[in-house]
């Protein structure tokens, strides 16, 4: 979190773009048909009020050619060579319905090396573009075994690491949800063969959520692989699979902790063996890359005044054209804030509509519960923990946004220790305020946690809506208005779009407009709290 503010970014926390400044303009606004480009400068006016548009307009703007634009995430497969267990072979016949570990003599496992294992690999992420569940969303799930998720990855000579428990029913009770997994001891199986046959099996997974069989039988996508164990368990009672649960493999994973549940049942390929003189091994490649896309929204703000008006004087600001012209303009940046946050993604037929952070997190990111009574520090930092977990999440870039009572509730929380504990040498302050510092003129601070420094900002368009935090990873978002042809169509001011000389009517109308839409990337790098 501590890099969010120098991502694609030339400029210092401590400068600032020439130009307007944040109380008035320097620009003659009586210069008529002429048009003011405000798109490097409007997000210098009332800063404290609109702090999304000023980030994302100053660290992560990138214009687009096309009002409808595509983009490209790309998730690395570093931590993806692993799966679950999700059957075995017993010597007669594919078997799911036991979560101790059989052999292909029927035989129970042999704590000595060189026994024959057969066993059936499934994962739990797409193999077309690494996607995997995201915390909280049961709407996008991708369950263990689901189609288009077997595991291609496997390849002769490989090792593979099976994690191994003594619990009687495997991984966990099936009769609640699973909050931890006891990986006792685990075993090293040297993949002799992969089996070619695109495999299924019907079984009545487990969800971690609560524990309970799924409603009707699942058809498993697995991989078959023979192999000899090269690494026997150290105890015999270790003999049960984790990736089990009450005797049933493991279906929907949304919901669980990467670090507590998940990766104590998964089984990673832990490197290769082979013969001195031995030839090449096969290869396998993966598919990283999926696609998205965005639109441009037209936002307009209209100043109109008859001449009547404009040419009187009055008390305290004598020239009320000029108090609205800058006032407008902070009203069109604000209406910016409002959509870039709420807004949702949309073709009328008429007009576009861009998609907000608010609809977007909400839709596809991860979701935390937070009540302010009764949260803990120590259920927050749980929170933070699968949010920010490298192998789900891997930038430090988050910037997140609080509304009022959040923002008091953060600080309170990690002021504690530092205001009343830190002198003990008895306590340790796991989340505490370290400073305050200004980010291209938004006040943010700094909290320390075990998983990096979180950059807060108080947020009030959050106020009165549900989502208490958004965590937004700036690296992950980007800006982007339309620029092309010789056109910018960032936010600009035309003034004179219509006056007494053109148009015979006695006032005088200027326009702001700005056509742009936001870019959102890698929904599991984004998180709200509600």
């Amino acid at each position: 979190m501590a890099d969010l503010f120098q991502l694609e970014s030339g400029l210092s926390e401590n400068s600032s773009p020439s130009g307007i400044s944040p109380a008035s303009s320097s620009l003659d606004t009586g210069d008529l048909r002429r048009k003011y480009n405000f798109g490097d400068r409007v997000s210098e006016l009332s800063i404290a009020q609109d702090p999304f548009f000023r980030m994302v307009s100053k660290i992560a703007k990138r214009p687009t050619d096309d009002p409808e634009f595509k983009y490209t995430e790309r998730r690395p497969s570093f931590y993806r060579r692993y799966a679950y267990v999700v059957g075995f072979y017993n010597g007669s016949a594919d078997t799911f319905a036991s979560s101790e570990l059989l052999t292909s003599s029927g035989a129970a496992l042999s704590t000595s090396a060189g026994q024959e294992v057969r066993l059936f690999m499934a994962t739990d992420y797409k193999s077309a573009g690494n996607q995997s569940s995201v915390f909280g969303q049961s709407g996008n799930d991708v369950a263990v075994g689901d189609d288009g998720t077997q595991p291609g990855f496997f390849l002769p000579g490989q090792m593979v690491k099976i994690n191994m428990t003594s619990n009687d029913t495997g991984g966990h009770d099936g009769g609640s949800a699973v909050t931890s997994v006891d990986q006792d001891d685990y075993i090293i199986v040297k993949i002799g063969t992969v089996h070619s046959n695109t495999s299924t099996g019907s079984v009545q997974g487990r969800d971690l959520d609560d524990g309970a069989t799924a409603a009707s039988t699942k058809t498993y996508y697995y991989t078959p692989i023979t192999g000899t164990i090269v690494r026997p368990l150290d105890a015999a009672a270790n003999k049960e699979l984790c990736s089990f649960v009450d005797d049933d493999p493991i279906d929907a994973v949304y919901s669980a902790s990467i670090s507590k549940v998940l990766e104590p049942m998964r089984s990673y390929v832990v490197g290769s063996a082979h013969e001195q003189g031995s030839g090449y091994p096969e290869t396998w490649k993966d598919q990283p890359f999926t696609t998205g896309y965005g639109r441009c929204q037209i936002w307009k703000t209209a100043m109109a005044m008859d001449n009547t008006t404009r040419a009187t004087v009055l008390k305290y600001e004598p020239n009320e054209w000029a108090r609205i012209w800058k006032e407008k303009l902070i009203e069109h940046k604000w209406d910016i804030e409002q959509s870039i946050l709420f807004g949702s993604q949309y073709d009328s037929g008429n007009e576009w509509y861009t998609q907000g952070a608010v609809d977007f997190v909400s839709g596809y990111g991860n979701v935390f519960s937070l009540t302010h009574s009764t949260k803990t520090q120590d259920d927050f930092l749980d929170d933070l923990s699968n949010f920010l977990d490298p192998r789900y999440n891997n930038a430090n870039a988050s910037l997140f946004m609080c509304d009022t009572t959040t923002y008091n509730w953060l600080h309170k929380l990690s002021g504690y220790f530092s205001n009343n504990l830190e002198i003990s040498p008895n306590f340790r302050a796991d989340m505490s305020l370290q400073s305050k510092k200004k980010a291209f003129g938004v006040d943010i601070s700094v909290i320390n946690t075990p998983f990096g420094d979180m950059n807060v900002a108080r947020n009030i368009h959050l106020d009165g809506h549900p989502i208490k935090i958004l965590a937004i990873n700036m690296k992950y978002v980007k800006y982007r208005p339309l620029v092309g042809n010789g056109l910018n169509r960032d936010t600009a001011v035309y003034v004179g779009v219509q006056t007494l000389e053109n148009s015979g009517v006695d006032r005088r109308v200027d326009l702001i407009q700005t056509e742009a839409g936001m870019e959102w990337q890698m929904p599991e790098a984004h998180a709200y709290w509600s």
